[in-house]
């Protein structure tokens, strides 16, 4: 069930951007290789809100530069429970698979590096992951991103499916 991605507003939120991934790409040109550089920042306020970005350049630190722009501009909002996640997904994005469960409080993040990351930047602290397919640290964050994105609060689904009122909701539960 393919859901859109909800977009954040990055200007009232404390981000932090975390380097994950940088590569050297040489093109075979006449004269020799032009090189360039690719770099994969991942982007979170610690509270719920995560983005990823992909930036290139001829040198290093304006490739990093351009991915904090870009995924401060690409975040979103993650639904979580307490310092975990509410309930397991699997997804499939391209060759990259990931599974993410929830975990017991002080399980900690058993995670790859990727994934590790964007979860760290996420603020879940309990959480076991196994990346299935491909091992492309790209694919596998943007893998983990749309995974967390897909992600429900079980008490608003349920009230979803049984077509009560979010208003209506909140009279009854206080």
């Amino acid at each position: 069930m393919n859901r859109p991605l909800i977009r954040v507003d990055s200007a009232d939120l404390e981000l932090n951007d975390k380097l994950i991934y940088v590569n050297r790409v040489a093109k075979v040109v006449k004269g020799g290789k032009r090189l360039s550089f690719s770099a994969l920042v991942v982007t979170g306020d610690g509270n719920g809100h995560v983005g990823i970005g992909l930036g290139k350049a001829k040198e290093v630190p304006l490739a990093i530069n351009k991915a904090g722009a870009v995924a401060k501009r690409d975040l979103i909002r993650v639904t979580l429970a307490g310092t975990t996640i509410p309930h397991e997904i699997r997804v499939k994005l391209g060759a990259a698979k990931v599974l993410l469960k929830p975990a017991a409080p002080g399980t900690g993040i058993i995670a790859g590096s990727s994934v590790r990351a964007v979860l760290e930047a996420v603020g879940v602290k309990d959480i076991l992951t196994k990346s299935l397919g491909t091992a492309n640290r790209i694919n596998v964050a943007k893998a983990t991103i749309f995974a967390l994105s897909q992600l429900r609060d079980p008490k608003e689904e349920v009230a979803r499916r049984k077509g009560i009122p979010e208003a209506e909701e909140a009279v009854t539960s206080g």
